[in-house]
């Protein structure tokens, strides 16, 4: 079963991700901010990260920047979820290294497929 990292500082956000995925049939282990979700990919390993852009203290590009950086996690598909949809902040993401961007609100169903579609890109 293939596991997804959800990292967002709202709970309320956090937990429909979570029911969403776990719908999905992923398993799901979550992140309230940067170092959290640094710590959670080096012990939980996860298949996927839903990355949050605004989080508390490091933000979501500071976090896919650490993680590109990385060979054990260059490759690791990551999705950005923002409120914000300016198209600055889409092409900052998209040129750090993130695998795809959506603005909130999103189509719960648009974002599984998208989960869906990148974890099956990564399968050997």
């Amino acid at each position: 079963m293939a596991k997804v990292l959800v990292v967002d500082d709202e709970p309320n956000i956090v937990l429909s991700l979570e029911f969403l995925m776990e719908q999905a049939g992923f398993e799901v282990v979550t992140a309230e901010d940067g170092e959290q979700a640094l710590e959670q990919v080096s012990v939980a390993s996860p298949d996927l990260l839903l990355l949050d852009i605004s989080l508390p203290g490091m933000s979501g590009f500071d976090v896919l920047e650490r993680l590109r950086s990385q060979d054990a996690t260059a490759q690791l598909p990551i999705i950005m979820l923002t409120a914000h949809g300016r198209d600055v902040e889409r092409e900052k993401g998209m040129a750090l290294g993130a695998d795809d961007y959506i603005t909130k609100p999103f189509s719960t169903q648009s974002l599984v497929e998208k989960v869906k579609a990148l974890l099956a890109e990564d399968q050997p």
